[in-house]
């Protein structure tokens, strides 16, 4: 059982992840007025396959088991696309703050989509915290309402494409490691970039200033996604995963203080239904883990 000085250790590491994270969002936004949407997906994939490939490697383990082709691994890598070309739409067209907001609800719809594929038991109170975050994603979209934007509907597209990669990697082959995972998940990006390429703008030739926010925007999210992997070994997972959490106050943050963004008292009444849903859900799921521990 983990320490804590783990503990905290976790925690840290978990809230590097979630600003490595929302740094990576900030410079996707930062670029997309300058280079097309298809070109940093695929940069973003092609780059993070070679690191988690050279990583894999150089633990002596194989590229291409014979797990990485179950029928769970398509699944992620489908649903890897479809989270990966939602998140740049997203991010291209809609506020950062409005992104990393509904993102949150992620979690609740793995632990929905848990009862309904994997026959998890979930009770009650779990499901009144699931109406309550959805409840939140409606209040922000607030359709058929003044402020309500189509463009946001890529928002939910992309975290119903990480809620079902977190489902399809539940259903993996335990065999299978993290970084054998990751490597097959960012190279799901080459092809997405590649198709959105070919129905969207041409690739462009970056400006300096723009290769150099490419790099820190690859480094970050390469950085996040090994954080989060570290956080979630060293750490309990109780005590770590509410932490997941944080990357909405880094949106908000960092969005109020580059792009300018103002939320409205709406958005900040839906998030914070959906931070306070995931968070009880994620104490709920914990309390009854010990319970039946």
């Amino acid at each position: 059982m983990p320490s804590a000085s783990d503990n905290v250790r976790g925690i840290i590491l978990m809230l590097l992840s979630m600003a490595g994270f929302a740094l990576g969002d900030v410079g996707i936004k930062l670029l997309s007025g300058a280079v097309p949407p298809g070109q940093i997906m695929g940069t973003m994939g092609l780059v993070g396959t070679i690191v988690f490939a050279m990583m894999t490697l150089a633990r002596g383990l194989p590229l291409l088991p014979r797990e990485v082709f179950h029928p769970a691994v398509g699944m992620r890598f489908m649903a890897e696309m479809v989270a990966g070309a939602g998140m740049i739409l997203a991010l291209t067209l809609n506020p950062l703050s409005l992104v990393t907001a509904i993102l949150q609800a992620a979690p609740l719809v793995v632990t929905m989509g848990a009862a309904q594929i994997f026959g998890e038991r979930i009770g009650r109170r779990r499901w009144s915290a699931i109406l309550v975050g959805i409840l939140g994603v409606v209040i922000i979209l607030r359709p058929g309402l003044q402020g309500f934007s189509i463009h946001a509907l890529w928002i939910v597209l992309a975290m119903l494409g990480l809620a079902a990669r977190d489902l399809a990697t539940r259903a993996a082959p335990v065999t299978l490691n993290n970084l054998q995972l990751a490597t097959v998940g960012f190279f799901a990006l080459v092809p997405t970039g590649a198709i959105l390429l070919l129905f969207g703008p041409a690739p462009v030739w970056p400006t300096v200033g723009n290769w150099a926010t490419l790099a820190v925007t690859v480094l970050a999210t390469l950085g996040g996604y090994y954080a989060i992997t570290a956080a979630m070994r060293v750490g309990e997972i109780g005590a770590v995963t509410p932490f997941r959490y944080s990357r909405l106050v880094f949106g908000m943050i960092l969005g109020m203080a580059i792009f300018a963004e103002r939320p409205d008292l709406l958005s900040y009444v839906g998030a914070v239904l959906i931070l306070g849903a995931g968070l009880y859900a994620a104490w709920r799921e914990q309390k009854v883990a010990r319970r039946a521990a």
